[in-house]
């Protein structure tokens, strides 16, 4: 009818509310607002967030195709930190961010690199967690992108999505935060310079590094960790011993 406007929908939820619950919840799961292992139910949900069943379900179901809950029979379950997806992440990573880098190397233009050492410099005085995580998103992918391969940056911007809770730690400390900075400056610096190997050497211990700080980290504070709420997995669970669980976890 002439003068009306339809509403799109998915899964016959509007998409704004959709959209709006998903960001809600995911950035509630990725702050550990809702911790690592702590079961969460539709109702719970619908009053938490003021929202309707189809809604909470259609976010559901896209938070569960992005790794970061998991369906059990009728309840939800946000995933667990699992020590070794966080270890095959950072092959993945040590693998397609140098390719990555060397591919800016060779394409990226004045331009392209000046925006990305713009954003660098803009996030030099990152003042908290939340800052430091987005200084790292961004320049990662910024550098991704730059290679022109849109298949390894969405592959690096899904990795990113699945450790953003463990990264959380990563930059807990404004040194830490530093570092990170000191160590994207330099990376950015040899793709200006034109040293593909040099990048792409720097990239790979930088993913590296990273790696190595978190789970020494984990692995000293995982008690501590744990009686926080943290559901931490790992190899050892893997192998049929049972993951220890924080205890006092609620559906929300």
């Amino acid at each position: 009818m002439a003068g009306t406007t339809d509403v799109v929908t998915v899964d016959d939820a509007p998409v704004s509310q959709t959209a709006q619950l998903y960001d809600n919840l995911r950035a509630a799961i990725l702050t550990l607002d809702i911790a690592p292992g702590e079961r969460i139910s539709e109702r719970g949900l619908e009053a938490r967030f003021h929202a309707s069943r189809t809604p909470v379900r259609a976010a559901l179901s896209r938070l569960e195709r992005e790794g970061l809950i998991l369906h059990e029979g009728r309840s939800w379950t946000v995933t667990p930190i699992d020590l070794d997806e966080i270890a095959s992440l950072a092959e993945l990573r040590g693998v397609l961010e140098p390719a990555a880098a060397r591919l800016a190397v060779a394409r990226a233009s004045t331009e392209q690199l000046d925006e990305v050492r713009a954003h660098l410099d803009d996030l030099r005085e990152a003042p908290d967690q939340r800052s430091g995580i987005r200084m790292g998103s961004t320049f990662h992918l910024d550098l991704a992108s730059l290679g022109g391969n849109r298949f390894i940056t969405d592959a690096v911007a899904d990795a990113l999505t699945r450790l953003e809770r463990t990264r959380w730690i990563e930059v807990r400390t404004p040194e830490a935060r530093d570092a990170a900075w000191d160590e994207h400056s330099q990376i950015l610096d040899a793709v200006r310079s034109g040293d593909a190997d040099r990048a792409a050497e720097l990239l790979a211990a930088h993913v590296a590094g990273t790696n190595d700080r978190l789970l020494a980290f984990i692995a000293q504070e995982r008690r501590r960790l744990r009686g926080a709420g943290m559901a931490i997995v790992g190899p050892t669970e893997r192998s049929g011993v049972p993951a220890e669980r924080a205890n006092g976890s609620t559906e929300r």
